[in-house]
């Protein structure tokens, strides 16, 4: 089968399309066949072994797939061959025509939804979740601010809070981006690049500042986030390129929290719930993944450059 293999840590150029064996399901295991892959900004980082967190080399990059079942395992009950499914966490890479997986990994994908949005689900959509209800304890009635909130994990995060019923509100630095972040169902949409938008926050909150804030870049914007977290509130740190110096009091004059998310530390029945909620809001419509770009599997080191770009709206997937 094709796969983008890795064989050095570097940048996009070190991703290569090779030709390697098909893996074969143990017990336990579903093969899937890929007709949609996700690109996260995490598989940059593991490329490029940001923090020595690279995987050992060679190896397939990605965990998130969207196709069909090719082949099951001993054991395998939840699945069959020819069930459509969306894929979260492999045990070879997602960047392939191939991937394999643990049962628990692959969830039902509902004909309303096309593989690419399939593949749009689980970093994104699983951390949105995590972040906004597990981590945060975001709930009806209260507010939320999200921080890129044009992006995938943005996306996701503004459908699952509008669905909870909280209010929710924006950032984005353009003015599609914007636009976007109002259809996917934000109540109000602020211009981060604006040296005022956090005034503007306040302003809409009559002075009040928000229950939890999603931030995707802390070292750019923890510290402003203290000025308008509010009272009891969290600010959940989902990304983070460097970096901050902060002032503690900010947190301690508000009672509130500064908590650190990253999905792979979610315990199994908390990943049992996040994909049963996905799940659900797939089918019912409430889950709207928006797909900004469809890249053959060959071109994935544009990919990899496509998600770092600053600006970008929606999903990036590869098409094995």
């Amino acid at each position: 089968m094709k796969a983008i293999r890795v064989s050095a840590y570097g940048g996009p150029e070190v991703l290569k399309l090779e030709e390697i064996p098909a893996p074969k399901p143990d017990a336990g295991q579903v093969l899937v066949r890929n007709h949609a892959v996700g690109v996260n900004p995490v598989d940059t980082y593991l490329r490029s072994n940001t923090d020595n967190r690279g995987p050992k080399l060679p190896y397939t990059p990605g965990s998130d797939t969207a196709g069909v079942v090719e082949a099951v395992g001993n054991g395998v009950t939840s699945v069959k061959p020819g069930d459509r499914v969306y894929v979260g966490g492999t045990a070879s890479g997602a960047y392939a025509e191939l991937s394999l997986c643990g049962e628990a990994q692959v969830h039902p994908l509902p004909a309303r939804v096309s593989y690419a949005q399939g593949a749009a689900m689980n970093v994104p959509y699983a951390t949105a979740y995590h972040a906004l209800f597990q981590r945060g304890h975001g709930d009806a009635g209260e507010t939320v601010l999200v921080h890129g909130a044009s992006g995938g994990v943005g996306i996701g995060a503004v459908q699952l809070a509008r669905a909870r019923g909280m209010t929710v509100f924006g950032t984005a630095g353009t003015a599609e981006g914007r636009r976007l972040v109002l259809e996917q169902g934000a109540h109000h949409a602020l211009d981060h690049t604006a040296p005022d938008y956090l005034d503007e926050l306040l302003r809409l909150t009559g002075g009040k500042g928000v229950n939890v804030v999603l931030e995707m870049l802390a070292n750019v914007n923890l510290a402003k986030d203290l000025d308008i977290v509010a009272l009891h509130g969290r600010i959940v740190v989902i990304g983070n390129r460097g970096t901050i110096a902060i002032n503690p009091r900010g947190a301690m004059n508000k009672n509130a929290a500064i908590i650190g998310v990253a999905l792979f530390h979610a315990s199994p029945a908390q990943l049992a719930g996040i994909h049963a909620a996905l799940v659900e809001g797939l089918g019912n419509g409430t889950l709207r993944p928006v797909i900004a770009q469809e890249i053959p599997l060959a071109q994935a080191p544009r990919a990899h450059e496509a998600v770092m770009a600053a600006g970008h709206r929606g999903k990036i997937v590869l098409v094995p």
